[in-house]
């Protein structure tokens, strides 16, 4: 079991910067697979970016690379999303999630465990 809680989000002007992070309960962090998401209104959750459990690899939408650096600390049961050139349509509810896989995973149903969500606004 696995409880996710995120922080960091706020309401910020275009081409501002933001960093979330997401602490992890538990002893066994370092075995997830963890993952960023969003959900603006009315759409659906999308995947923003992964890491593998060691960090050594990442993935990332094609709509934030090169933007958004994800990172974790596994001594601190952390994982960080920094998000730098934010722009309107960057405005969401942001997830962290863990899932039990060996690679990193984009679809949403492979992540057993979500957090509650912090929200990011990006004004123009």
């Amino acid at each position: 079991q696995v409880q996710l809680v995120e922080s960091g989000g706020g309401l910020v002007q275009a081409g501002d910067s933001l960093r979330l992070s997401c602490v992890a309960s538990g002893r066994t962090f370092s075995s997830y697979i963890m993952g960023w998401f969003r959900q603006a209104s009315g759409k659906e959750r999308e995947f923003v970016a992964g890491i593998t459990r060691s960090g050594d690899s990442t993935d990332y939408a094609t709509s934030v690379r090169g933007r958004f650096t994800i990172s974790r600390d596994n001594a601190k049961n952390t994982v960080y999303l920094q998000m730098n050139s934010l722009k309107p349509e960057d405005t969401a509810l942001y997830y962290c999630a863990a899932a039990s896989a060996v690679w990193i995973v984009t679809d949403t149903s492979r992540y057993a465990y979500w957090g509650q969500g912090t929200q990011v606004t990006v004004s123009s």
